[in-house]
């Protein structure tokens, strides 16, 4: 029981850690543009770039996973994220800043999957839904970690609070400490030869295309309604610095309360319909949390957004482990994850580039963007797979049925 407490806890850690690697740059675009003479819009790719690279790090590191262990695998990925998080904060040019950042988006891509796989695979079934919840509150506490320092960018300045990505790599010593392998993957190895990853893809071909357009469809959800919303409030609102942090702050509570209580919630109702409910609901925050002009009716969307937005997401952690066949776990849940991240890499130029056009209302790309993927998301639930509480390890996922 205390080893699995420590699984939960250090997956936990290691997503909001990565996550505030990540979101970092969603409060320095105007910045970074500055320093280096380019637009935003041109910085913007710089997260393209690294949710591009998402996917690759993603297979390579869940192939690592599931040849090598999920814990060496994951320990690579956060001290490789953490070293070049604290490396943007150096970049001498523009060229420099797109590469690290590509790199940067190499390693992150590997954390989710393994991280998620690792966990599923060491709890009880019944401990799946609250769990996930918890797993994917690691993003927005990610986020609200970024939202915090960011009160202190008078004094670090962009580049101070790139290099305190650094940070993150404490966290391998606490997993070679008290985290261990999953039992799952240990028993697989120790009676099965592993499967050659394309032979098994091959047999769950159409999961794995529904699973990489299902969070394609999540991606745009998430990054659609997150990555400009700060620069919405600086630029379109004239907000200072200490509001936006208030701002990001209070919606990240939201999105954290929400991913906990939606994966409870799924543990009692079923997966597809929790996602559903909280995706459904997202439609109808979409007026007060786009339209509204005072600070405080801000803060109030935001908070209500990003419980639905991250309470649909906490479900997908324990979803996609359910979903994927045992032999590629470490592989399948953080790849088509990061394939639909792949997907929706475009979705920062995109809406910077839409809100350009209409003179810099930033409003009807954020709705545009959020209420396509929630109604996306609503129809692949309608007609997907479900496969709660399926048995984990020892046996392969069976069918998965209609809930």
């Amino acid at each position: 029981m205390q080893q699995q407490k420590h699984v939960v806890a250090a997956c936990y850690l290691g997503w909001t850690l990565d996550a505030f690697d990540f979101f970092i740059m969603v409060f320095v675009f105007g910045d970074v543009a500055k320093q280096f003479g380019i637009s935003v819009t041109s910085v913007t790719f710089a997260v393209t770039l690294t949710l591009a690279m998402r996917a690759l790090g993603a297979f390579i590191f869940g192939r690592l996973a599931d040849r090598f262990g999920r814990r060496p695998a994951l320990i690579a990925s956060i001290l490789g994220f953490s070293l070049l998080g604290f490396c943007t904060g150096l970049a001498p040019n523009a060229t420099v800043f797109f590469i690290i950042r590509a790199l940067f988006g190499l390693a992150m891509g590997g954390e989710w999957g393994v991280g998620a796989s690792l966990t599923m695979e060491s709890i009880p079934a019944s401990w799946r839904g609250p769990v996930s919840g918890l797993l994917q509150a690691g993003y927005p506490s990610g986020y609200l970690l970024a939202s915090l320092l960011f009160l202190a960018y008078p004094y670090l300045g962009w580049r101070g609070m790139f290099m305190a990505g650094a940070i993150p790599a404490l966290l391998v010593l606490y997993i070679r400490n008290n985290v261990p392998e999953s039992p799952d993957w240990a028993s697989r190895v120790r009676e099965d030869a592993p499967e050659p990853i394309l032979a098994v893809v091959r047999r769950h071909l159409k999961l794995t295309l529904y699973a990489a357009i299902l969070m394609a469809g999540f991606n745009f959800f998430s990054h659609g309604t997150q990555d400009i919303f700060p620069r919405y409030l600086t630029a379109q609102h004239h907000l200072g610095h200490v509001t936006v942090s208030t701002i990001a702050i209070i919606f990240n509570i939201g999105a954290m309360l929400g991913g906990v209580v939606c994966g409870t919630l799924s543990q009692r109702i079923g997966r597809r319909l929790a996602i559903g409910l909280a995706a459904g609901c997202s439609l109808l925050c979409l007026p007060l949390w786009a339209f509204s002009t005072t600070p405080v009716w801000i803060g109030v969307g935001a908070f209500l957004m990003q419980f639905c937005v991250q309470g649909a997401w906490g479900v997908v952690p324990v979803h996609l482990n359910e979903l994927s066949p045992a032999a590629i776990r470490g592989t399948f849940p953080g790849f088509t994850y990061q394939a639909g991240n792949l997907l929706a890499a475009l979705n920062l130029p995109l809406q910077s580039g839409i809100a350009a056009s209409l003179g810099g209302d930033y409003r009807w790309p954020l709705v545009g963007v959020a209420g396509t993927a929630a109604v996306l998301i609503i129809v692949l639930m309608i007609f997907g797979p479900e496969a709660k509480d399926v048995r984990m390890g020892q046996v392969s996922a069976p069918e998965a049925v209609r809930g």
